[in-house]
């Protein structure tokens, strides 16, 4: 008997070994970008953050004969690497929204796609990133000119995108590390089917599923725009179609959003109809939704309802944060850090994932309220999953 539970018990501490490594590497990813490329001077910030992806290089400098002398980015690899943990991976992303002809084109045949990642591979090697992020929004469709150029002219590029991230894969090696930005919506999932997401998949290290923005301008209902029961159905569906969890990232953002509404309910807001936020021909701006981050200065005209928002706000029942504003007829939605802390555990947590990432580090400047919550969140994770298994025995 003495036998048997000392082999038991070797092989839970194997069992516990085998978890808590796996926690403890769990990733802490965050988007470096242009328009705010601050980092935070204390060390207790930066040390836990695993990736840097530095946003964006445009996807079109790469459909070139001659490899350039230099790749336009608004910082050097070099230098962000020097700030922070000597670990931690810096990655360049290329695209983001409204940046896809060069991907348009890179894609069309073999001969361009060869071309495209064989200069991706060249501007790796030149700025010494430690790999690629491709933030294509969205093969298939659905981008900023949807109104006026119809998906089915862009079926094509549904397989032509899997075709794409196999090559790269190629070009890179695998001592490069290469991931991809993903859509959170069903609606625009036309690439990302049980077909083409577990060959996906095996290409790439990790899948950034954008979590946030999961309402926008092309939305008639009040919703929340990074829900935490939301979150949880995006993440979900690609798990359905065959992605491996612990290669999917949860997707944090560090902004928020408002939107004119119709008369709503202030005691349930949600379902409650917006007014018309895009032009219904051209897909064009109405002026009628906005976002800034938590770096930005509120503007003028929305500061008295966005201190209604933050002293006045509601939690539901899945613990997302929001706010109605009757006096403006203005929808208000974001991440609290409560929110944050109550994503990580629910869902990097229980559905086993590889880990979180957010848009973006500048974004939380100078509190970074949203940055210490998500670290805080991570750490919480490791430990905690560590003690549920030392308490099994």
């Amino acid at each position: 008997m003495q036998t048997l539970v000392k082999y038991v018990t070797l092989w839970l501490v194997l069992v516990i070994n085998a978890l808590a490594a796996t926690h403890e590497a769990a990733r802490c990813i965050v988007y470096l970008t242009g328009q705010h490329a601050v980092i935070p001077s204390e060390d207790y910030l930066v040390d836990p953050i695993t990736h840097v992806i530095l946003a964006f290089m445009r996807s079109d400098v790469f459909d070139v004969d001659k490899t350039p002398t230099e790749f336009p980015l608004f910082t050097a690899v070099n230098e962000v690497r020097q700030q922070f943990n000597p670990d931690t991976k810096i990655m360049v992303a290329i695209g983001g929204w409204g940046d896809s002809q060069g991907f348009e084109e890179a894609a069309r045949d073999d001969a361009s796609r060869k071309r495209w990642v064989g200069q991706v591979k060249a501007m790796v090697d030149l700025t010494g990133a430690d790999g690629v992020d491709i933030d294509w929004e969205y093969p298939g469709g659905n981008r900023d000119d949807y109104k006026l150029i119809p998906n089915s002219q862009r079926e094509w590029e549904i397989e032509a995108f899997r075709l794409l991230v196999a090559e790269l894969r190629t070009a890179l090696g695998t001592d490069k590390l290469l991931s991809i930005a993903v859509p959170a919506l069903e609606r625009d999932l036309m690439a990302f089917t049980n077909s083409t997401v577990p060959s996906i998949a095996r290409h790439v290290d990790f899948i950034n599923v954008m979590t946030y923005d999961m309402m926008n301008r092309r939305d008639n209902v009040v919703k929340h725009h990074s829900g935490v029961a939301d979150s949880g159905e995006a993440i979900r569906r690609y798990i359905d179609r065959g992605a491996p969890p612990h290669k999917l990232n949860l997707g944090l953002g560090y902004y928020t959003k408002w939107f004119m509404t119709e008369e709503c309910n202030d005691q349930r807001p949600l379902g409650c109809p917006t007014q018309l936020l895009e032009d219904p021909t051209s897909g064009a701006d109405l002026g009628k939704a906005g976002a800034f981050s938590w770096h930005d200065e509120v503007p003028a005209e929305l500061v008295d309802s966005f201190t209604r928002a933050q002293a006045h706000g509601f939690y539901d029942e899945d613990g997302s944060y929001g706010y109605w504003d009757a006096d403006e007829k203005r929808w208000w939605s974001y991440d609290t850090p409560a929110t944050i802390e109550a994503k990580i555990p629910r869902l990097v947590g229980e559905l086993e994932l590889g880990g979180v990432f957010a848009w973006g580090l500048g974004e939380d400047a100078p509190l970074f309220k949203h940055l210490r919550a998500t670290l805080d969140g991570v750490r919480a994770l490791r430990g905690g999953s560590e003690r549920r298994l030392k308490d099994e025995l």
